[in-house]
């Protein structure tokens, strides 16, 4: 096979503190603002297609070679001869993934600077007419699933603009770029024979499987595994198109949080105070290695709220914490003097969709403001 063209195309934007399980983002050591690019950002972005190396300049270690050893080993693996030719045919090196991968702008933020804009005033409107305008196919999907259809909202609106911006980058290409690259390998070209699954099993076209540099696709920002993991055939075609089934996305998105655990008998989390001279001991710990060691620190800090009423943490009102039997911890994503949140079981599944303090604040920011009376 003989590429002609590097293909190189727009960053969607995708910049959140830490690898999302769901979307794979490479992310800052700090929070950085998702923003999705207008047609004036992408047009001054996009760069123009240069050619490959002719066959006679093509040395060992070239991203053709690499693919050339990539499409022997999906033969082998037992993909149709068709559908190899016709994936190997379209890839192309995405120059402008590699850059944005490893040269990510870092930005210190607060969520007092974060929120606003995460979740700005158009955002918050277009939640809530969307909220609406669906409200009958988003409750059939939350009484399925155990989910409340406020969250499902929240996080088709963070993650892809309410479907609207999906990534411009052609799923296959991107991550056989981000395999090529090699920072991360054995974790791409896994999702590599994944994305290959899926267009195997007929759910997408291959024109129409369109994502984020880093290969997170469709309206929930799904990897290949996590497609594969959680997402549904919601409108019941027979096909799972996370891309222009609204319903697929709903009640895939749904899925993954029934399956990570939800419990829609209670929210996400609330915003608290604490006393003076508060011992901050009592806080889940920055800057946790992996998810396991998280949920260790979350263990330690886990406790009734009845407990924290006798420690003295109080609403934002300085009223008395609700006398429920619920167990929360303790989180403050800005440290001692920014917000404190007690956070419920819920806030450990969206912690499992990305392990990012500012990305779970602002999902339920949203989903709050979703139902909130002005």
């Amino acid at each position: 096979m003989k590429l002609t063209q590097i293909a190189v195309i727009v960053v969607s934007g995708l910049l959140l503190s830490c690898t999302s399980t769901v979307s794979g983002k490479a992310q800052t050591k700090t929070e950085a603002v998702k923003t999705a690019p207008t047609a004036k950002i992408q047009a001054a972005v996009a760069e123009v297609p240069t050619a490959l190396p002719t066959q006679a300049t093509v040395t060992k270690g070239s991203f053709e070679s690499y693919v050339a050893a990539l499409k022997q080993e999906a033969l082998e693996k037992g993909y149709s001869k068709a559908l190899v030719d016709e994936v190997f045919a379209s890839l192309r090196h995405y120059q402008s993934a590699v850059v944005a991968d490893k040269k990510q702008p870092e930005f210190t933020e607060t969520l007092d600077t974060y929120l606003p804009k995460r979740v700005s005033k158009q955002r918050i409107d277009l939640a809530r007419k969307y909220y609406k305008e669906h409200q009958k196919e988003l409750e059939a999907i939350g009484q399925k699933y155990g989910v409340q259809p406020r969250f499902i909202v929240a996080l088709w609106g963070l993650e892809s603009s309410f479907g609207k911006f999906m990534g411009n980058y052609s799923v296959p290409s991107a991550l056989a770029t981000m395999a090529y690259d090699g920072r991360r390998e054995t974790f791409f070209k896994s999702e590599f024979f994944l994305a290959l699954d899926i267009l195997q099993q007929g759910h997408v076209k291959l024109a129409d499987m369109k994502g984020s540099w880093a290969g997170a696709m469709g309206q929930s920002q799904f990897m290949p595994s996590a497609f594969m993991s959680y997402a549904q055939d919601g409108d019941g075609d027979g096909h799972i198109n996370i891309w222009q089934s609204r319903t697929d996305a709903f009640a895939s998105i749904a899925n993954y949080l029934k399956t990570r655990g939800w419990d829609n008998s209670q929210t996400w989390g609330r915003e608290v105070k604490v006393p003076k001279n508060f011992d901050f001991s009592y806080v889940i710990p920055k800057g946790s290695k992996d998810r396991t060691q998280w949920l260790e620190w979350w263990a330690k800090s886990e406790r009734s709220l009845a407990a924290w009423q006798t420690l003295g943490v109080r609403t934002t009102e300085g009223k008395a914490l609700p006398a429920r039997d619920l167990k929360a911890a303790l989180v403050m994503p800005d440290d001692e003097k920014g917000r404190v949140y007690l956070a419920y079981s819920n806030y450990q599944t969206l912690m499992h969709w990305n392990r990012s303090y500012y990305f779970v604040t602002s999902v339920g920011y949203l989903a709050d403001l979703i139902v909130a009376k002005d």
